[in-house]
């Protein structure tokens, strides 16, 4: 009887064992598939995505949120390995018309959020081999003034995904 209730005790403890094994496999599994949020000092990066676009097309676009909790900062630079030089840009409207210009650096201010996003500041990724497919993942280094460099997981998806309509750059 004794062996019994051993053995009945023995299984459960390893049902419970393997429903908790089991769960943290999917936790795993199941987290690096949702956006991955970075921080580099007191900035936190979020939503980092690049404009998919079909093979041919041989420039494309990342944008992402700075959310810094800290004093003011500057994006320097980004590189990415899929692409042969990446960019800081602004968008900027002269006499009506929208300009595309490159900007040596991005103003993080103290405490606050700052967006690239199409119309706006982005990052530049020019030069890619086969365009980027939808799904595409690649990382994108950034190196900030004073909160260092910081590598972040991009996602290439369509803009639609994003509420922005096509933006040719």
């Amino acid at each position: 009887m004794q062996y019994a209730s051993f053995l009945h005790g023995t299984a459960n403890t390893a049902r419970r064992s393997g429903a908790v094994a089991l769960l943290l496999t999917l936790a795993l599994t199941v987290a690096p598939t949702q956006a991955q949020d970075a921080k580099a000092g007191a900035v936190t990066i979020s939503h980092a995505w690049a404009r998919a676009t079909p093979a041919p097309v041989r420039t494309s676009a990342a944008y992402l949120t700075l959310d810094n909790k800290g004093g003011a900062d500057r994006l320097l630079s980004a590189s990415a390995d899929v692409a042969k030089e990446t960019q800081l840009h602004s968008m900027i409207t002269e006499a009506g018309v929208m300009k595309m210009r490159e900007v040596k650096g991005i103003d993080v201010a103290a405490n606050s959020k700052t967006e690239l996003k199409p119309g706006g500041f982005h990052i530049m990724l020019v030069g890619l081999a086969d365009g980027l497919k939808e799904g595409t993942k690649f990382p994108l280094k950034l190196k900030f003034e004073k909160a260092g460099e910081v590598t972040v997981q991009v996602t290439a998806e369509k803009p639609d995904a994003h509420g922005h309509g096509e933006h040719k750059h």
